[in-house]
């Protein structure tokens, strides 16, 4: 591991001395020459998607050289009648044949090494070849050399093996430019099996555990490039089994539906197999397939077993294919309505996402981020999790529940959430000692990593809590209920703080609690130093982590927890639908005590309402002489970013803390759930004031809303009671709302967190969910500009592909909110960057315009959501779920230098210094035994932008919601 990283470092290094050495010998050579722009090296990488008669072209300019291109101008040709009508991420244009893209007034720099994508939309008839040369600033660019194309033949998805029986791995590989395939790999998750250099391309081996496999073939060609296969789920099972797939099954009443039945491994003599309904819906019944005999030459051929439905009935009944001396398998058949084709479009995908062999889960249960391990955003691992993927699967489970009525997995669902990512007592241990009237001592946020250790002072005045006390009365304990919201599920960094456990190391199998984001608005997560939320000095330096964040005359081991309001809030929202739904089916008793744990949840949730310090809210300035808060006049009442709290790991050190959030955004807020926890009977609170501030929360967020509606209509950022986070002084003139100051991107600022259209589609879902539930006509008029806009901003194109916003722009600001008469924010503007068929946020999106249309009765909100599920559906599954390639042009930054102080230094679990010449992939070093590595070295040492097609669990979770949600209101 670690000598591979070496090799990389020094050759990087070498090219890099060379650079500096041939600089001065140039300018020797050359004389008197007038100095000149560099000249521009680039790639182009050129994607069309063509339905007959139209297309859209995506291309992603990559800057090859050591310098920066300052402003660009595209040029390439056609062959054909190929016509231009729309672009986007820059001006485009057409001459005869030629094409032309000229950046957009905030893409024009290129830093070296980076990329930028733009793309157009064109009408064509005859054929459709693409270009082959690109110009840029008039100087033709290389070709980007197109990465292999990988396929995994065999085994099939979800395959199941007897254990120690030879699985046989088998793939396919096709180079572009006349390369050739020199070898490929074969990956268990992140395990290499082995090698086969020659084609036919196979593997066969017998050495795989019992349970659940993720299995990946990786080809390399001539040309240095390399490329994974989508991953293909199997299970080793521990003896002879049947195997049935897939394991869930809709079928409409007056239909029939077929699943497929073989065995796990090869008989010595026949096998009879029967298939029979064990329980469940009678009007479910095996009209094929009943009898089945497989052979020692057929048992891994699979036979159709045949459920039909009768005309009237609806609910499940379980199907078991059994064989003497094999393990059974089930399959759950749900018999839908006739007009219900979504509900079976929801259980299809349900089936793929549930599926243990494919991926999604670990052995605890627990979601993971997303199937693929090589992948940074918020969460720098895909084998990590948060709350937000937690959150969904709640969700989804309360959706199967509508759908089939078994409510025993939604409770599940929360379980495991509560088992695994809400602290427990021994996680928390000393909160006994937590001190109301003096929450927490106060630190100040400073813009970039490189002012941290912040200062803690407690001459600074704080208020205290009001809520610790009624929440310790209703439930009869000091500590909280919130989730955590990022985990290492498999330890992959080897902190080891599996629930009840603190930094037990890289030898724990548990899922582990870490954190990353601690140094103010400017730390992207490229920029972070992983951390353990209890730290006990194990790893990092003499003080564990702490003093690279705070600075203290002395440290203590303690531990710490953050929470992701809006995940929390999200769940409420799934128990809330999951009551509504039990009681529409007579089951509400199914799920009342999981819905009195959300309620529970939703009343520590209120920390999320407070200043981080408790100071009271409005015309906050300066950290002394800005007042303490004397009770709720310390709250915003808005979901802000995080609430955290923390104390001694040592029992008898006596002390905890407790702080809220200054800032709000506008992403965040989900009125769905205030609703739910003030005006939902079975959702209210146990403490005595928690209903009555969900109530308050409610109406602030919808006018939250109101006063931050662009004059187009998209939402904006969001605001701040504490201006840079050390309650300095805003610039003048800057908007209030009910005293706190605009902010146009609050948080964080790399990238700005206003400019995701994510955010707008979450967001404005959950006001379409309330105005839907109630018909509120604040929410209303928030969602018919909203809607208008978005819509305005959405392509379907003529072959059901389309094309939403993806990255927004700002200008200007809102007018200071008068709640009795409520500005028109003239002056506040939004443009759409850039536009992205990214089907996660494309399915949350839908679900706001089905809310929305079933209330308002909009017809083109109601058809374009259904384009947009057909358009996912028709063009973008596979064998894991619904996904679309992405470029990350982003990930030229594994290389980015991490800011450690000098003298600094300590070691990750693993080994990995840290000190300040690390980078992020330094401390990370686990990345490069990835079999997507190959990929980010290729990039970094001047390849093309890698491209990863990620099936993210929340994304999954999302699609599956937003096809259930269309069959419950508009099939």
């Amino acid at each position: 591991m670690h000598s591979r990283r070496r090799r990389r470092t020094a050759r990087r290094l070498w090219t890099a001395v060379v650079a500096a050495l041939a600089l001065p010998l140039t300018t020797l050579a050359t004389g008197a020459t007038p100095a000149h722009a560099a000249a521009v090296q680039c790639s182009v990488d050129y994607r069309a998607n063509d339905w007959g008669s139209g297309f859209t072209a995506d291309l992603t300019l990559t800057n090859r050289s050591t310098d920066p291109i300052n402003g660009w101008n595209l040029t390439y040709a056609y062959t054909g009648n190929q016509t231009l009508t729309n672009g986007w991420n820059g001006t485009w244009s057409q001459s005869g044949r030629t094409v032309t893209a000229t950046n957009a007034t905030w893409n024009g720099m290129i830093a070296a090494g980076a990329a930028v994508t733009t793309g157009a939309q064109f009408t064509y008839s005859g054929t459709n070849t693409a270009p082959t040369s690109f110009a840029v600033n008039g100087t033709t660019c290389a070709g980007a050399h197109q990465p292999p194309v990988t396929v995994l033949t065999s085994p099939a998805p979800g395959a199941v093996y007897s254990q120690g029986a030879a699985i046989p791995l088998a793939a396919t590989a096709a180079a572009a430019d006349s390369a050739t395939i020199g070898r490929i790999e074969f990956y268990d998750d992140t395990t290499l099996l082995g090698t086969d250099t020659s084609s036919p391309y196979t593997l066969s081996v017998n050495s795989l555990t019992v349970g659940s496999h993720s299995l990946v073939a990786k080809a390399y060609d001539s040309l240095g490039a390399s490329a994974n296969s989508t991953p293909v789920g199997i299970t080793v099972a521990s003896g002879p089994a049947v195997v049935a797939s897939p394991g869930q099954l809709g079928v409409q009443q007056g239909k029939s539906g077929t699943f497929d039945v073989k065995l796990s491994t090869q008989p010595s003599a026949n096998v009879a197999v029967s298939v029979a309904r064990t329980e469940g819906n009678t009007g479910l019944s095996v009209t094929g397939g009943a009898s089945l005999t497989f052979t020692p030459a057929n048992w891994a051929t699979a036979q159709k077993a045949t459920i039909t439905a009768d005309a009237s009935g609806t609910g499940s009944a379980t199907f078991t294919a059994s064989a003497t001396g094999h393990a059974k398998a089930t399959v759950t058949v749900t018999e839908l309505a006739a007009s219900k084709a979504y509900d079976a479009r929801f259980l299809d995908l349900y089936g793929k996402i549930t599926n243990p062999a494919n991926g999604y889960f670990s052995p605890e249960g627990i979601p993971y981020h997303s199937v693929e391990t090589l992948i940074v955003e918020a969460p720098d691992h895909g084998h990590e999790t948060t709350s937000e993927a937690y959150s969904y699967l709640i969700w989804l489970q309360a959706m199967y529940g509508k759908v089939t009525g078994d409510w025993s997995r939604f409770n599940a669902a929360w379980t495991t959430m509560e088992t695994y990512m809400i602290p427990t007592h021994a996680d928390q241990p000393t909160n006994s000692f937590y001190n109301a009237s003096k929450p927490a001592t106060y630190a100040p946020e400073y813009d970039t990593p490189n002012q941290y250790p912040a200062q803690l002072d407690s001459a600074v005045p704080v208020g205290p809590d009001p809520i610790a006390g009624e929440l310790k009365s209703a439930y009869g304990t000091d500590d909280v209920y919130g989730m955590h919201w990022l985990q290492d599920v498999d330890n992959v960094y080897g902190f080891g703080n599996s629930p009840g456990k603190c930094e037990a190391g890289p030898a724990d199998t548990g899922p582990s609690y870490i954190n990353t984001f601690q140094r103010g608005p400017q730390e992207s997560v490229w920029e972070t130093v992983p951390q353990p939320t209890c730290d006990a000095f194990k790893y990092g330096g003499p003080n564990g982590y702490l003093d690279l964040f705070t600075g203290d005359a002395s440290y203590a081991k303690q531990w710490k927890f953050t929470n992701a309001p809006d995940a929390d809030a999200r769940a409420v929202q799934a128990a809330y639908w999951a009551d509504v739904w039990a009681e529409q089916q007579g089951k509400g008793s199914d799920v009342s005590a999981t819905v009195g744990k959300a309620a529970k949840m939703g009343d520590y949730l209120r920390y999320s309402m407070y200043d981080k310090y408790f100071k009271k809210i409005g015309g906050c300035v300066g950290p002394s002489t800005c007042p303490a808060g004397t009770g709720k006049d310390a709250s915003h009442y808005l979901m802000s970013w995080y609430y955290a709290w923390g104390g001694a790991t040592d029992t008898s050190a006596g002390w905890a803390w407790r702080i809220g959030s200054s800032h709000t955004h506008g992403g965040y807020q989900n009125p769905l759930a205030a609703y739910a926890l003030s005006s939902y009977a079975d959702l209210k609170p146990k403490s005595s004031t928690g209903q009555a501030d969900w109530a308050t929360s409610l109406s602030r967020q919808l006018e939250f809303y109101r006063w931050l509606q662009s004059d187009e209509g998209a939402i904006a950022g969001g605001a701040t009671n504490s201006w840079a986070g050390r309650y300095a002084v805003p610039p003048a003139g800057t908007p209030t709302f009910h005293g706190m100051y605009y902010d146009e991107k609050p948080v964080y600022h790399d990238p700005p967190s206003n400019q995701w259209f994510g955010f707008q589609a979450w967001s404005m879902e959950r006001v379409a969910e309330y105005y839907q539930q109630t018909g509120n006509a604040n929410a209303k008029a928030v969602l018919d500009k909203w809607v208008d806009w978005a819509l305005s901003k959405t392509t379907i194109n003529p072959d059901g592909t389309y094309q939403i916003p993806s990255t927004l722009q700002w200008s200007g600001a809102p007018d200071t909110w008068n709640a009795s008469s409520p500005g028109a924010n003239s002056g506040l503007h939004v443009t759409v960057a850039d536009y992205t068929n990214d089907v996660g946020v494309a399915a949350a999106y839908a679900k706001t315009l089905t809310y929305y249309a079933d209330k308002s009765g909009d017809t083109q909100a109601a058809t374009t959501a259904k384009a947009l599920l057909d358009g996912m559906w028709d063009h973008h599954q596979d064998g894991l779920g619904i996904a679309v390639p992405e470029t990350r042009a982003d990930y030229n930054r594994f290389d980015d230098g991490l800011y450690v102080p000098s003298g600094w230094s300590g070691t990750m679990p693993n080994g990995d210094p840290v000190n300040a010449s690390s980078t992020f992939d330094s401390i990370r070093s686990f990345y490069e035994d990835d079999p997507a590595w190959s990929k980010i070295e290729s990039y970094l040492a001047g390849g093309a932008a890698p491209s990863f097609t990620y099936h993210r669990f929340w994304a999954q979770a999302d699609i599956a919601l937003a096809m259930g949600s269309y069959a419950e209101l508009l099939e």
